[in-house]
């Protein structure tokens, strides 16, 4: 193998590994995003991120905005006085 070879190696590994982190970046950022919003939904759109995002990307985008939506407030029960 020449230093060619090598280097050429060494660009497909890194390339490799950038894509996959990228992937797992995508799955996870959904998910993340809405826990830390305190979305009701949180596991939800975790799954909502990694099963889109297995099955086909088309509706990733979805679970990224559901993870921005945030759900109508709950009525708060009144307090008697």
């Amino acid at each position: 193998m020449s230093g060619f070879d090598i280097f050429a190696w060494i660009v497909l590994i890194i390339l490799i590994a950038c894509v996959v982190a990228v992937f797992c970046i995508a799955g996870w950022l959904p998910g993340h995003i809405a826990k830390t919003r305190g979305h009701p939904w949180a596991e939800a759109v975790t799954v909502a991120g990694w099963v889109t995002l297995i099955c086909g990307f088309a509706l990733w985008p979805l679970a990224l905005i559901w993870a921005y939506v945030d759900a109508p407030a709950r009525r708060r029960e009144e307090r008697p006085q």
